[in-house]
């Protein structure tokens, strides 16, 4: 009698790259469209215009690398890195400042190093800082929620805009800083947080949409935890970070510190925590890693906010934690069975 033998693994897990980033965007959906319901088809603008030009630089590279093209466009890891760029940008960015930063996500943050699984920073927050800060007027353009300017734009008008088809001077009256930079530049001229928190802009405890923006952030980040495509590592110390470190400070001095649910709410904290610093080529690999690594993007998140020059901070936070990642995995590796 003959014998077949098989070796290992016996039970395959069903795990691909392809379901993964499927999850990752099914848990995109709620807060994009709650993105949308606040501040108008903008931002839905930005992610068509961002996936399009992320498949075009990838098959382009792809084919100067000789390299297969229809796997990596259809493994929609390009789809993911594009829609997490969009949704940082300003909800009514012109066409040319996407294409610009979608060309450096995908070349220098991604195809630079080898490509998927080789770089070493996270190709979105890469295109985001470049953009960031090589374009602080078109970045820094940030628009009223519907609910505040009562006047949003509409589809036609917002393409209008993204396009150069129409006067965006016209608009300039429903512009205005994000709450974070708001907060930001009231402390630095001496007027205090409770005065500042009257503007109409801010809700009960963050920005006027930005706190509903979040809870549905948190909403795609319980699902991601659901399905095992993330591990509560890193989104847990991350939040931890944050809100331990800003209720430290607010308990000081309510008047020029931020409450730490205000800093949970506002910006991309929930965003950064659960989608971009989980990526699982960037982020640290063992357990404890994870937790050490969460923890310091959430303390240089608060360091930047109120002491750095930038509202948010959540891009160089991710930055310069990935820059530590082999440092922190170095030193938290287990220990091998058996030894002493």
């Amino acid at each position: 009698m003959t014998s077949v033998i098989v070796s290992s693994p016996y039970v395959a897990q069903g795990n691909t790259l392809k379901r993964l980033m499927i999850q990752v965007i099914i848990a995109l959906l709620p807060g994009t469209f709650a993105y949308a319901w606040y501040f108008g088809p903008g931002v839905i603008i930005n992610i068509c215009l961002a996936v399009l030009a992320a498949l075009a630089f990838e098959a382009a590279i792809l084919k100067l690398r000789a390299r297969p093209v229809m796997p990596h466009l259809t493994d929609f890891s390009a789809v993911v890195a594009a829609w997490l760029f969009a949704l940082c940008l300003p909800m009514h960015s012109p066409w040319w400042l996407v294409l610009v930063g979608i060309g450096f996500t995908m070349i220098a943050g991604k195809h630079l190093y080898g490509g998927l699984g080789f770089n070493p920073f996270n190709p979105a927050m890469v295109g985001y800082v470049v953009l960031l800060i090589s374009f602080p007027r078109e970045m820094t353009t940030w628009y009223l929620p519907n609910s505040v300017s009562g006047e949003g734009l509409g589809l036609l008008d917002a393409l209008a805009y993204s396009f150069g088809g129409a006067d965006i001077r016209q608009w300039d009256a429903l512009s205005s800083a994000t709450p974070l930079d708001q907060v930001k530049t009231a402390v630095a001229q001496g007027i205090s947080i409770t005065e500042i928190r009257l503007s109409p802009v801010f809700g009960e405890y963050g920005g006027k949409g930005w706190e509903w923006i979040a809870f549905w952030w948190f909403v795609g980040g319980l699902w991601l935890l659901f399905t095992r495509t993330i591990r509560w590592h890193i989104p847990t110390a991350l939040l931890v970070a944050v809100l331990t470190m800003s209720l430290i400070f607010y308990l000081v001095d309510p008047g020029i510190y931020a409450s730490p649910v205000f800093h949970l709410l506002s910006g991309a904290v929930v965003i950064g925590a659960f989608f971009i610093a989980t990526d699982p080529v960037t982020a640290a690999t063992t357990d404890l890693g994870r937790i050490y690594y969460g923890l310091l993007i959430g303390i240089l998140i608060y360091v930047i906010r109120v002491w750095g020059g930038y509202p948010d901070g959540v891009a160089f936070a991710v930055l310069l934690a990935n820059m530590c990642v082999p440092l922190i995995d170095y030193y938290t590796q287990p220990r091998v069975y058996g030894e002493k």
